[in-house]
């Protein structure tokens, strides 16, 4: 967990109260805000007055909203986590481990409501879509690829993210059935071999 962003100059009084804790309730509310309002219609003052902190916390911890708003999909993803979860085990596996990853993400009520969000914002304001595809590339994207010994493992890996957030789109934004009511098996059993050719096949 990284600490409060250096080089802003020197803390204010309000920055200086700040107790242990203080970065992940923002962190919180912000999820939540996004979850609520969409991108557009959160502000940071908003994220600071559901946190219970002044504003000036919230950019001393962040930045802008844009960092916040990257900062909470990561909330929900942990890359950290889940990159080495998908690419760590056989390699016959892959396709399956990550469709069932994506959706056991998606089945969540937690962290459906921010990833809704997260999509509308990003199919309707270029701001939103940059901090995604920024996401989606430096902390997902790349760390899989780098793991894959296949030819042009970016654009494998990115065409194993589209095929991913399309059936997001479909199945919880759109609610296309029968997708929509579709048991996450059923979805799985489907689309792990064709992510699997992606992921792993020349």
């Amino acid at each position: 967990m990284t600490g409060p962003r250096r080089g802003r100059g020197r803390p204010s009084r309000a920055e200086a109260a700040a107790g242990p804790g203080t970065r992940e309730r923002i962190l919180e509310a912000a999820r939540a805000e996004f979850a609520e309002r969409g991108y557009d219609k959160t502000s940071v003052r908003g994220i600071a007055k559901a946190a219970g902190v002044d504003p000036a916390l919230v950019h001393h911890y962040f930045g802008t909203k844009d960092e916040v708003f990257a900062a909470a999909i990561e909330l929900s993803f942990e890359p950290a986590l889940i990159v080495p979860a998908i690419v760590g085990g056989p390699a016959e596996g892959i396709g399956e481990r990550l469709a069932r990853y994506f959706l056991s993400v998606w089945e969540n009520p937690v962290t459906r409501a921010p990833l809704l969000a997260v999509i509308r914002s990003a199919l309707t304001h270029e701001a939103a879509a940059k901090v995604l595809r920024g996401f989606v590339l430096r902390r997902l994207l790349q760390r899989v690829a780098a793991d894959l010994d296949v030819p042009d493992p970016e654009f494998r890996a990115e065409l194993a993210a589209s095929h991913m957030i399309g059936i997001a789109i479909l199945r919880y934004v759109v609610q296309v059935e029968p997708l929509a009511s579709a048991r996450p098996e059923d979805i799985v059993a489907m689309v792990a071999p064709t992510l699997q050719r992606y992921l792993t096949e020349d």
